[in-house]
């Protein structure tokens, strides 16, 4: 199993702490980025990802190890303390970056077989809509599952977190870890990630972004095959 975990902070806090605790009980290959020392440039909107071409994006280059570790991996971590009720910039300027990768316009194939996790921590509240931010990316890409796990640390040190809640980490991780390793080579989308395909599928047939229309094609997806099958 290939596990991927994509910081969404560069210092090793408590949702560090609490996703390589979940990656290391998935007992795999696992690989790391942290934002923003492993990516720090901003999406500045020119639309050349979506009109021209992902290799079209001025910061194509920089994105690219981490968009190869995605594309290899089985399980992919997005982990993100909570700002101000959100994902941590760094984390939003990466995502932002794979807006074309949502099925709205060229979804990679190799995600609809994947797993994706989402995990948040606060010294108080947030971890909802923080989950959220990540997860509405891996539903788009066209993730078969994603896991949302978000805990309220009470703290801003993972040193002085409470016994109890690092042991309330430690079960919830484990559960996952289960869940995850079960689903591992048999997972298979959900009724609401097909649903929306195929009403993509329906946008794209009439051509409204020849670019997308073209890969959609290319794919075959326009036809009989489904990146599933």
């Amino acid at each position: 199993m290939k596990i991927v975990i994509i910081h969404g902070q560069n210092h090793r806090g408590s949702t560090y702490h609490i996703s390589k605790m979940l990656a290391k009980k998935l007992d795999g290959e696992i690989k790391e980025f942290f934002l923003p020392k492993d990516f720090d440039k901003f999406c500045i909107g020119c639309g050349n990802c979506f009109s021209k071409g992902e290799d079209m994006c001025p910061h194509f280059e920089y994105l690219q190890p981490i968009t190869t570790v995605i594309d290899e991996s089985d399980v992919i971590i997005l982990a993100s303390p909570v700002y101000v009720f959100h994902v941590t910039g760094a984390m939003k300027s990466l995502l932002d970056h794979y807006g074309y990768r949502w099925m709205v316009h060229r979804p990679n194939e190799n995600m609809f077989s994947k797993q994706a996790v989402c995990i948040s921590t606060a010294a108080g509240s947030g971890m909802k809509s923080a989950n959220k931010d990540m997860a509405d990316s891996t539903f788009f890409w066209g993730c078969a599952k994603t896991y949302k796990l978000g805990i309220a640390v009470w703290e801003t040190d993972w040193e002085r977190v409470s016994e109890k809640i690092k042991a309330k980490a430690e079960q919830k991780t484990t559960s996952l870890s289960n869940k995850i390793r079960r689903n591992y080579m048999k997972i298979k989308p959900m009724f609401k990630s097909k649903l929306f395909f195929y009403i993509m599928r329906a946008v794209h047939k009439k051509g409204l972004n020849e670019t997308d229309k073209k890969y959609w094609n290319e794919k075959g997806w326009l036809a009989r095959v489904r990146p599933w099958k």
